[in-house]
């Protein structure tokens, strides 16, 4: 079994926005596999089902960025599942947009969901998949950049940074993560 988890924040304003990388590839994954995420529990939206005959527990945690931590560490708890059967997905500003980046275990970089779910479970030693969104460009805050507007030809090139995350999803569920690293790093 698989815990997949998207990071992002919830309200409706920032749907469009780089810095809801993780949720737009739940949402890809969820749609892929005939997966619905609606159900309301361990402060997020989740679903579950099967993604290439293995059980898959999908989540949107509903706590803003900075407290994902606690959706996480809700669900892992309920699903008596260990840091080796989850993935987390997110945005990071490092790699370039359309372009992803797995690792089995690491800091948190200086993304506050991952301080956050580190803190609440304890450890560093999980995967996760970092899925570029490219820096700000000069004059640009940080927080613009991040929950800001995007524009059309900058979306392509994050939606096939969502498509290869789902896709480095997929493979790590049929070999391992080290395949998935050796494809897609």
């Amino acid at each position: 079994m698989y815990i997949i988890v998207g990071l992002g924040n919830p309200e409706s304003e920032y749907a469009k926005t780089r810095h809801n990388m993780g949720f737009n590839v739940i949402n890809a994954l969820a749609k892929a596999y005939h997966i619905e995420v609606q159900k309301s529990k361990f402060k997020g939206l989740y679903g579950d089902g099967m993604i290439e005959g293995e059980k898959v527990v999908l989540l949107k945690p509903q706590t803003f960025m900075n407290l994902s931590g606690e959706s996480v560490k809700e669900i892992l708890h309920f699903y008596k599942a260990s840091e080796t059967e989850l993935i987390v997905v997110y945005d990071d500003i490092t790699i370039a947009p359309g372009s992803i980046r797995i690792r089995k275990k690491g800091s948190a970089g200086g993304h506050n969901g991952m301080k956050s779910i580190i803190h609440h479970i304890h450890t560093e030693d999980f995967c996760r998949i970092r899925v570029g969104i490219g820096r700000p460009m000069e004059n640009v805050d940080m927080i613009s950049h991040v929950i800001g507007y995007v524009p059309e030809e900058e979306r392509l090139l994050l939606n096939q940074g969502v498509d290869k995350a789902k896709d480095a999803i997929i493979e790590i569920i049929k070999h391992t993560i080290d395949s998935a690293m050796n494809k897609f790093n």
